[in-house]
Formats: structure tokens, sequence, C-alpha cells
């Protein structure tokens, strides 16, 4: 058997920000998704995070919370009280670097959008080749420096017209 029995797709992503307010003013204001609900805080006395979540034993979570954006996964943010310390926010490069990237309808009015709540902008937008021609993309930052995407393709990607297989897409949520 090939893969996990009964997979359907990625129910969620979670990640951790140093400071859970800030995180949630911007993807609720600036981004426009919505909260759904908070769970926390965990504190452990025993190995509970070491063995569960690979962190230090003494190790806290105040606070963590669930969103939506659209009709895109689900994410949770995390912040920790990392007992052993935390290392900075990884690079593109870095192992376990990462990115989320943001669909819209309309391209220049969410990267204006983001300008005019003064989202740093990394480089000039691009417009894709080869398999992703008809897509454009730029990546931003988060306030406390996550890389993000915002990337739009309204008549869809090159790859579309003959590939057996197509992507998700969150302009067709039934797909």
């Amino acid at each position: 058997m090939r893969g996990l029995p009964g997979l359907r797709g990625m129910e969620h992503i979670g990640f951790t920000v140093p400071d859970l307010e800030e995180a949630d003013d911007f993807f609720v204001n600036v981004i426009g998704c919505e909260r759904v609900y908070s769970l926390g805080p965990y504190v452990r006395d025993d190995d509970w995070m070491a063995t569960n979540l690979n962190v230090h034993p003494r190790t806290t979570i105040p606070e963590l919370r669930f969103y939506r954006c659209g009709h895109g996964s689900n994410f949770e943010i995390f912040q920790y009280d990392a007992a052993d310390g935390q290392l900075p926010q990884p690079r593109n490069s870095d192992i376990g670097g990462h990115h989320l990237a943001f669909y819209v309808d309309d391209f220049e009015a969410g990267l204006q959008h983001l300008r005019d709540h003064g989202v740093r902008i990394l480089g000039e937008p691009t417009d894709s080749k080869n398999a992703s021609e008809g897509q454009r993309w730029v990546y931003f930052l988060s306030p406390w420096g996550m890389q993000l995407e915002l990337v739009s393709y309204p008549n869809g990607k090159a790859y579309e017209r003959d590939a057996p297989v197509l992507l998700w897409n969150p302009k067709d949520p039934s797909a």
C-alpha cells in the first residue's frame, strides 16, 4: 500500500511565533484570517512535552490559536516559553525553512493592501515561467520576520492544460 490509508488532505499547519497578540493582529487585521478558537495553557511537570512535542520538558505553551483563511488550510500558532531558549527565524534556505502563500483574486489590490499596512515586501512581483506561467507572486515578511507569499493566477497555470493531476486550488474549494 502506498501512503497513509484514508488520506484526505492536509488539515492544518502549525508554527511558532514570538508574540501571540502581534501575530493574531497581523493574521486577523492585515491578512484577513478568522480566529476560530484558542487552547492552553500547557504546563507540565513530567516528560510529556519532551515525549509528545520534542521540546525541553519544562517548556510551556501559554496559549495556541487556530485560524481559517478563506478556502485554505487551517493553521495554528503557538507561543512557547522555551526552557532551553529559541533559535532565530529560519531562512528559506535553512532546514525547516518555510513560507505560507496566500492566494488573492486581485494581485495588485492585495499588494497595495500590504503596502498600505507597512508590510515589508521582498523585491518586486515575479511573473512565473514554464509550468507555473500565469502565476504572479511576491514574498513579504510578517512583523516578526516570517516569510510569506502573495500569489495569484486568475487564469490558471500553464501546467493545468495537460496535467493528469492538478494542485489543490483555493479558487475551487470543492476540488
